[in-house]
C-alpha cells in the first residue's frame, strides 16, 4: 500500500478533528477526548473479556442516533466512565447535541481503562473523573502530547509504563485515516526483553526508534503479562474522512483490532477490555469495496503503530510502579 503518514503523524490529521487531554499526575489517572467540527458518525468493536463502557450499543447500526459528539477514553475503571458526563455537560454549554425539542442531549460514548493500583493515590473524596472530562474538552488541539498524558498518564504494560499513542497514514487516493489508543494492556509490547516492538515492521521512519525486527528465537514463546485481574485493557479510536455508514465504520473498528494483535502480546485476553471505536466525519466520497478493505487495513497498521509510538514516548514519574521504555534502554 503506496501511503505516507500525515503531517503531524496524528489521528488530527483527518481535518477537522481534535484531541483533548488532562490528567491528575498525583492520582495518577487521565482523560483523553476525540471530537469533531460536527458529529460524526460511528461505531465500536470489543475483543476483551473484561470491557468498561458508556453508550456502545447506541453505535448499533440498528440505533435511531446514527452519529455522536465525542469519543472519551479515562483511566480509572468504573469510575472514569463518569469523564463522559463531564464532557458532556461541557458539550451542552456549547450548544452542542442531539436535538429533541428545545433540549440538546450530548451524545458522548466512552472506555475505561484500569488503572487503579499504579502508585497513584487513590483515596478521593469525590470522583475525578467529571472534572478531568471537562478540563480534557477544553484542552482540545489538533497538537497534543504522546506518552504519559491523558488516559494514558498511569497505563501501563507487562514490563513497562504504558501511554497514549497515535499515528495516521495518508492513501493513495487522499483518504486519511489516523489511530488514537491508550495502551495499558495485560501484554507486551516488546519482544522479549526488549528493546525491540512488536510492531517494528509497521514502523514508518524512525517514529518508535527504527530498532528493526526481532530475531531472537525466544521472543516467540509467550511474552511476560500481568496477571492480576481486570488491571488491564488498551482502548483505541480509529478515524477516516472518508464517508462511511455506521456498519462501515463498526467493520473498520473490526480490522484495527488487528493492530492491537500485531503489536501487543497476547492481546483481546479475557482480563483486557480491548476495544475500538471508529469514525467517518464523511468530508470525502464514500469509498468502494476495495477503498474499504485498504482504509481497514490502513486503520490496522496505524493501531500497531500507535500502540510502540505511546510506549515509545511514555516518561517517569515519582512512585511508578514500572519503568519506561526510554529509561530502560537509554533513550532519556
Amino acid at each position: 500500500m503506496d501511503a505516507r503518514p500525515g503531517q503531524r503523524n496524528l489521528i488530527t490529521d483527518v481535518p477537522g478533528l481534535q484531541v483533548g487531554q488532562a490528567q491528575d499526575d498525583v492520582v495518577k489517572t487521565g482523560v483523553s477526548v476525540v471530537m469533531g467540527a460536527a458529529p460524526f458518525t460511528a461505531g465500536v468493536h470489543v475483543m476483551g473479556g473484561a470491557p468498561g463502557t458508556r453508550e456502545t450499543d447506541l453505535l448499533g447500526a440498528d440505533k435511531v442516533v446514527e452519529q455522536v459528539d465525542a469519543l472519551v477514553l479515562s483511566g480509572g475503571s468504573a469510575f472514569g466512565l463518569d469523564a463522559a458526563s463531564g464532557v458532556a455537560d461541557a458539550l451542552r454549554s456549547e450548544g452542542r447535541g442531539f436535538a429533541i425539542g428545545d433540549q440538546r442531549v450530548p451524545i458522548v460514548p466512552g472506555a475505561i481503562l484500569f488503572d487503579l493500583l499504579n502508585g497513584g493515590d487513590k483515596a478521593w473524596s469525590e470522583n475525578p473523573y467529571k472534572r478531568l472530562g471537562r478540563d480534557a474538552l477544553a484542552k482540545r488541539s489538533e497538537v497534543f502530547e504522546l506518552g504519559s498524558h491523558g488516559a494514558g498518564t498511569g497505563a501501563t504494560t507487562a514490563d513497562f509504563k504504558g501511554g497514549i499513542g497515535s499515528a495516521s497514514l495518508v492513501l493513495p487516493d487522499g483518504i486519511t485515516v489516523g489511530a488514537f489508543v491508550a495502551v495499558n494492556a495485560l501484554g507486551s509490547a516488546v519482544a522479549g526483553t526488549g528493546p525491540k516492538f512488536w510492531a517494528a515492521p509497521f514502523e514508518i521512519g524512525d517514529e518508535f526508534g527504527a530498532l528493526g525486527v526481532s530475531s531472537d528465537p525466544g521472543d516467540v514463546q509467550l511474552p511476560n503479562t500481568k496477571l492480576g485481574q481486570h488491571q488491564a485493557t488498551t482502548i483505541g479510536i480509529v478515524a477516516t474522512d472518508a464517508a462511511l455508514s455506521q456498519a462501515q465504520c463498526t467493520r473498520m473498528a473490526v480490522a484495527a483490532h488487528d493492530g492491537y494483535a500485531r503489536a501487543l502480546l497476547p492481546s483481546h485476553t479475557p482480563m483486557d477490555g480491548d476495544l475500538i471505536f471508529s469514525l467517518s466525519t464523511a468530508d470525502r466520497t464514500a469509498p468502494d469495496l476495495a477503498g474499504q478493505l485498504a482504509i481497514g487495513h490502513a486503520s490496522a497498521t496505524c493501531i500497531s503503530r500507535a500502540v510502540a509510538r505511546a510506549v515509545f514516548a511514555a516518561r517517569p514519574a515519582a512512585g511508578d510502579t514500572l519503568p519506561c521504555w526510554a529509561e530502560a534502554f537509554g533513550y532519556l
